[in-house]
């Protein structure tokens, strides 16, 4: 069987190659019909012998040991689980081309322009720099960077250098002059030397230039180097050659200076973020959690969720050394947002640090954090406490902003699964849930019996699947807070009177209907879910079901994602997305509204955990004489309603609370009514809204109770 190398040996590998084939290019160049050409003169004019073999030399021993340095970090990735991130090779080719184009830095225009101009600046320089190399080695009679090629080649290259300087510039501005919040807390001494490292480069390529034109006589055809042929009447013709040679020296130093930093600082995202993005697609869904096996039949099991930093797995690592710690996601974050002490970037960076000093050998730390801070073990607990894990609402909202696609939200909810299986580390409240879940099958301890209560509300008869009758095209999941909330209740009412008359064949599951489980995988407790899980995919294959509708984006993403992770595979629609076609085929058919003005608050579930965007904006726009107005934060960058990760089911201790900020928006808009379509987002926008005292002025409803009353004529 032939051995398979690893990442960290591929890289030494890569490296040695890099670095003999530089010097072989050092011994090609000696070749007669290669240095005697006049473009090949360009390359070394006025550098003695000596000191371009020390160049070559310098260049090969430098880049073999900045792969080496990063062979040393892909040792530190490889001390992680496994991760299968092989195959959608399409997929993976696309993700990183969305990177290098810097599609997703644009999201912030101006930092995505300054990054832009950066880094497509540096780009061009290098890719000049590596064609004027394969001019110089080529022979005498191949030469292509020649006459116009030559001139059109001078031109671009001090366009780019332009490019360069003035977008380092801007960082530098940007930064020190006027850095947002969630750069200026971050910013350390290495952000200077990164600055002043480029710079140099920059500027002692130009500088280069102008002394080398200034020593060759200013040649008519050096005018297409419109920035360094001006510059080179400020160099001495008496010192020309001895100002080249200095500067041509710094322009060395400071690129083996680059070639250092680039592995041993955040610099080196500039080569682990195209890779991260690259290796972002994954098998499972964005909603799903990471697969667990059967609990319930496992017996050796030694770990569940992750506490060691071999708990994770190698792309989490690998994540950390992919970050920019740009803050984007820490800036979106509504813990952090409402004054709550989780800082997803601090997540990711404190990982990191764990990784980083525990490695063997020790490698540098994913940004210069508090060197007085000691890390003694590999568990990440050492620097990531409890409050900040429990604070995260699981909103998505830190993954969908990241410009290089890191996966933040697996880590919290994977430390999680530790706090609440391994260590019992979990709020009160959550206790009180999870005894309801495990007694009484449902988080509000309400008794199963009750589940189907909500129908003596109809004037039609909804059969109970398996009971009334045997089969129905649709099962209706009604879902925990659709089967006992009261609010709650009139959206199941609404939905099953417009499924009604539509000629919707449905059934419900009454009393066999249990808790997806979701509060319960969201909080860590992975037993509690597989639970209630398993049974639910048990009655579902006895009764075969194969299409569900529900109403709660919760069930909707466990049901759609998660439940095939234990073999539960089914057709699952939300009721926005049902509520939308039967508007389209006509099958219901909304009168005009009263002029009102609604706006639509996007469920993070349904939304960035599952991409429905269009289908419930849908139903509300269907009704004529509404106008539907945007939140300021809404579609993929919406505000969570301060509910999910199973926020529902504890209280709010620190800072403000998320809904309240959510609701303070909602009213901002000037709308009459707050059209929501989960469960949980009505009832936390409700009590934001009654405790703003406005709710005598903005009502919240779920969509499937609006397009009711234009139906029904209430």
């Amino acid at each position: 069987m032939r051995r398979k190398f690893t990442a960290a040996e591929i890289l030494v590998w890569l490296g040695l190659l890099v670095a003999v084939g530089t010097l072989a290019s050092w011994f090609i160049g000696q070749f007669p019909g290669h240095a005697e050409s006049p473009v090949s003169r360009e390359v070394f004019v006025n550098i003695p012998t000596a000191l371009e073999a020390l160049f070559y030399v310098a260049v090969a021993g430098f880049l073999f040991l900045t792969f080496y340095l990063f062979s040393l970090r892909a040792r530190n990735w490889q001390r992680g689980s496994p991760d299968r991130r092989t195959g959608q090779w399409r997929e993976r080719l696309e993700a990183m081309g969305v990177g290098l184009r810097m599609q997703t830095l644009m999201r912030d225009r101006w930092a995505g322009l300054m990054h832009s101009m950066v880094y497509y600046g540096f780009l061009v320089l290098f890719l000049g720099t590596v064609t004027l190399e394969i001019d110089h080695l080529l022979p005498a009679g191949f030469k292509f960077l020649q006459d116009n090629v030559y001139r059109a080649y001078s031109f671009v290259l001090d366009g780019a250098a332009l490019v360069f300087l003035g977008g380092l510039a801007w960082a530098a501005a940007r930064r020190y002059a006027q850095a947002p919040w969630r750069l200026r807390s971050k910013t350390r001494p290495e952000d200077l030397w990164i600055l002043v490292t480029l710079a140099l480069i920059g500027l002692t390529g130009v500088a280069t230039e102008a002394a080398r034109i200034a020593v060759e006589g200013r040649p008519a055809h050096e005018v297409w180097s419109f920035v360094g042929y001006p510059l080179s009447y400020l160099v001495p013709a008496g010192s020309a050659a001895g100002i080249h040679q200095v500067i041509w020296t710094l322009h060395v130093v400071s690129f083996l200076a680059f070639l250092v930093m680039l592995p041993t600082t955040k610099l080196r995202h500039m080569v682990t973020s195209p890779v991260n993005m690259f290796l972002s697609p994954r098998e499972r869904p964005p909603g799903a959690m990471r697969e667990m096996p059967n609990l319930m039949e496992v017996e050796d099991i030694e770990t569940v969720g992750a506490a060691m930093v071999g708990d994770f797995t190698w792309k989490q690592l690998l994540d950390t050394d992919a970050c920019t710690v740009c803050g984007r996601c820490t800036s979106v974050c509504p813990a952090n947002v409402t004054g709550k002490p989780l800082d997803p970037r601090e997540i990711v960076l404190k990982l990191g640090e764990v990784a980083a000093r525990t490695a063997d050998p020790v490698v540098t730390t994913p940004v210069t954090l508090d060197q007085a801070i000691t890390v003694s073990a590999e568990s990440v607990f050492e620097r990531i406490t409890p409050e900040e894990l429990w604070a995260c609402t699981s909103c998505k909202a830190c993954d969908e902003i990241c410009p290089v696609d890191i996966e933040i939200l697996d880590k919290i909810l994977d430390m999680r699964r530790y706090l609440a299986l391994m260590e019992a580390d979990f709020p009160s409240e959550l206790g009180k849930a999870y005894l309801s879940m495990e007694n009484s099958s449902n988080p509000y301890g309400m008794g199963q019996g009750e589940r189907a209560a909500w129908t003596a509300r109809l004037d039609f008869d909804v059969p109970i699947l398996g009971q009334d009758v045997q089969t129905a095209e649709y099962l209706y999941w009604v879902g925990c807070a659709g089967s006992f909330d009261d609010r709650n209740q009139k959206v199941t009412v609404a939905t099953a009177r417009l499924m009604h008359e539509a000629g919707v064949d449905f059934a419900i599951l009454g009393p066999a209907e249990l808790c997806t489980g979701d509060p319960a995988r969201r909080s860590g407790n992975e037993f509690v879910f597989q639970m209630l899980a398993l049974q639910n995919i048990e009655t579902l294959g006895e009764l075969g079901v194969k299409k569900v509708i529900t109403q709660c984006p919760h069930c909707f993403n466990t049901l759609k994602n998660e439940y095939p992770q234990f073999g539960g595979e089914y057709e699952v629609i939300h009721h926005s997305q049902l509520l939308s076609e039967l508007v389209e085929m006509g099958l219901i058919e909304p009168k005009d509204g009263s002029g009102r003005k609604v706006t639509y608050h996007d469920s993070c579930y349904l939304g960035r955990h599952n991409g429905v965007y269009m289908a419930p904006r849908g139903v509300v726009a269907s009704i004529g004489g509404i106008e539907v107005v945007e939140m300021g934060r809404s579609g993929t960058r919406s505000f969570c309603c301060g509910a999910g990760g199973s926020q529902m089911w504890m209280e709010e201790h620190v800072g403000k609370k998320v809904n309240i900020d959510r609701a303070e928006e909602a009213v901002a808009t000037g709308a009459e009514e707050v059209a929501v379509a989960c469960p949980f987002c009505f009832v936390m926008l409700d009590d934001g809204i009654r405790e703003l005292g406005e709710d005598e002025s903005v009502a919240v409803r779920d969509i499937s109770m609006i397009l009711a009353d234009s139906v029904f004529d209430k």
